[in-house]
């Protein structure tokens, strides 16, 4: 088996320092997952580089989503929609012959 030098082992464990993540504070064996408890409190913990570290409080879903995520970028706002000029597309319906007069 081929091992990775050090070094590269270290700048992968190095560039994900200073991640975030939300835990669900639920008692119990109660469902972990956060989009079945979106109402549920969340620690917000960092990444050292060697463990999870406590970092923050959020007390629903949504708060956590916009400390983890903070970059989300608005969706542009929705123009006119583009117009089809008449013509014999790939999925288009054939025109019909028009009769001559």
């Amino acid at each position: 088996m081929d091992e990775e030098p050090l070094s590269e082992w270290a700048e992968r464990r190095d560039a994900k320092v200073g991640r975030l993540r939300a835990i669900p504070l639920v008692t119990g064996e109660g469902p972990k997952g956060s989009h079945l408890n979106p109402d549920a409190p969340r620690a917000i913990q960092r990444w050292n580089g060697y463990s999870w570290e406590p970092h923050g409080f959020a007390s629903n879903l949504a708060e956590a989503k916009r400390i983890l995520y903070p970059e989300v970028i608005e969706p542009p706002a929705a123009g006119p929609a583009p117009q089809l000029g008449a013509g014999t597309g790939r999925h288009r319906k054939p025109q019909a012959p028009r009769p001559e007069r």
